[in-house]
């Protein structure tokens, strides 16, 4: 079920919210539990059962860790058991085909069957994040939870199961057990929910649209102006999409009492890679930093080993994103750059005009998404020579100029969007007694109908409606 759907909004919320709330306490994470089973067996009723079995097999194992804590070698038994449980589930449904299709079957002799298996929606989210439960209490950084509803609940909370973000148990420990819920938080989440729907609805996908209307323009058809302007507002598309969902996943968490970490913080204003990656779908970044990356030795170790470390979490961030080569490709591409900042280009871009600065980094960027959105890099290639004139049909048209013009408002809402202005002004106005009028306070939720009006007049009208995480 997608956030952005009148289902969702008008049926499902309803009765999931409503319901919590007249609930006592003590039943409310079993009422999480069912809701979030329903929310996800809506679009994936048979591999409900593939989720029931990862969260018995991690509850299990999260028991034994904690029974065994002063046998270490049979407590990392369990957890090594759940690591290579939850890891060959996802290996299987997400890279069989790929990994016979491309590397066992061109072995002379060899031809093992493709299986055509459709990827469980939101596997890599919800695997991940029930192995941080067996991980951080191994670590002794959370404590067992001995209630296998609430760390369903956890598992398959549905705000955030399909598309992240990816909440470490260890950050709702507490909250799982005992959680308040207010009316302040009840209200910002609303707020909170408001602004990621009008981001995905209104942003994300028209400049979605305009995208698939430049990227289907046969060979010799586009221009050098379009090819640019089209992978700039897939940027935005991508942008603009993830981080819709991760606020509305943060506002609906709000309306249930938990509070989870932010997992955006405006990337595209980043002066540096390193920089980009500190802002960009944080709680994978963090995921990988403390399960991969300080485990293999972080930076704390010799310079060789230190990029080793960085080359394989990004060949790992890559081949998490899915099963092409594409993705592994832009793994590769991220990890030689980070590489490359470590190493010596940091110490030179601190030397030079922050401007310049963002601009290296959105040229960066760009090719980044340019790799990461062609599955099919023979079409990604094709893409990358007509920015540069090899095969466009001009190095512009009359319907570029008339669609730059047509949509100029609308790219500088997107430009002013990727900025924390809004927020900013939000902010200034919302909380500070000396600069807000009277009125203001009574303006933000007739703006946030007014928003809940637009958006659902744009989903009737519209069939496009993607949310680009969902095969991830």
């Amino acid at each position: 079920m997608v956030f952005s759907t009148l289902e969702f909004l008008f049926l499902y919320l309803i009765i999931a919210v409503g319901l919590y709330y007249l609930f006592p306490r003590k039943v409310r994470n079993i009422w999480l539990l069912v809701i979030s089973i329903v929310f996800y067996g809506w679009g994936e009723p048979i591999y409900v059962f593939l989720m029931i079995f990862t969260i018995v097999v991690d509850y299990v194992c999260g028991y034994l860790v904690d029974k065994f804590r002063d046998d270490k070698k049979k407590a990392k038994r369990a957890l090594v058991i759940s690591i290579i449980i939850n890891l060959a589930l996802l290996g299987f449904f997400k890279y069989y085909d790929f990994i016979v299709g491309s590397i066992i079957n061109l072995i002379p002799g060899v031809d093992l069957p493709l299986l055509g298996l459709s990827l469980p929606i939101g596997i890599s989210f919800y695997t991940f994040q029930a192995m941080s439960y067996v991980i951080d209490v191994y670590r002794g950084d959370a404590s067992v939870q001995k209630k296998i509803t609430s760390f369903g609940a956890y598992v398959t909370l549905f705000p955030q199961l399909i598309a992240g973000p990816i909440v470490r148990y260890k950050d709702v420990d507490d909250q799982l057990n005992e959680r308040v819920e207010t009316k302040d938080l009840f209200a910002s989440g609303i707020r909170t929910f408001m602004a990621g729907l009008g981001k995905k609805v209104l942003l994300a996908n028209v400049a979605g649209e305009l995208w698939e209307t430049i990227r289907a323009a046969g060979d010799g058809e586009r221009t050098v102006v379009a090819a640019w302007l089209g992978i700039i507002l897939y940027s935005f598309q991508l942008y603009f999409d993830f981080s819709a969902y991760s606020d509305m996943a943060i506002g609906l968490g709000k309306m249930l009492g938990f509070r989870f970490l932010e997992n955006f913080n405006y990337p595209y204003i980043a002066t540096s890679i390193t920089d980009f990656w500190r802002r960009w779908h944080m709680s994978l970044s963090t995921w990988f930093r403390d399960n991969v990356y300080f485990p293999l030795g972080g930076s704390r170790c010799s310079k060789f080993k230190t990029y080793r470390n960085l080359f394989i979490v990004w060949m790992l961030t890559g081949i998490w994103h899915g099963a092409f080569w594409n993705y592994i490709l832009w793994g590769v591409y991220y990890g030689v750059i980070l590489m490359l900042e470590k190493g010596f280009l940091l110490k030179w871009l601190e030397k030079i005009p922050k401007f310049f600065r963002h601009v290296y980094t959105l040229f960066i960027v760009l090719f980044g998404w340019l790799i990461f959105v062609f599955e099919n890099t023979a079409e990604g290639w094709k893409y990358f020579l007509n920015m540069f004139g090899g095969g466009a049909s001009a190095f512009i048209s009359s319907g570029d100029v008339y669609m730059i013009l047509r949509n100029l408002i609308f790219i500088a809402l997107l430009v002013i969007g990727c900025t924390p202005l809004p927020k900013k002004l939000f902010y200034k106005f919302y909380f500070d007694e000396k600069a807000r009028g009277k009125a203001f306070r009574i303006l933000v939720p007739v703006g946030s109908a007014a928003l809940l009006l637009i958006c659902t007049a744009y989903m009737v009208d519209s069939s496009f409606n993607p949310f680009l995480y969902f095969r991830f």
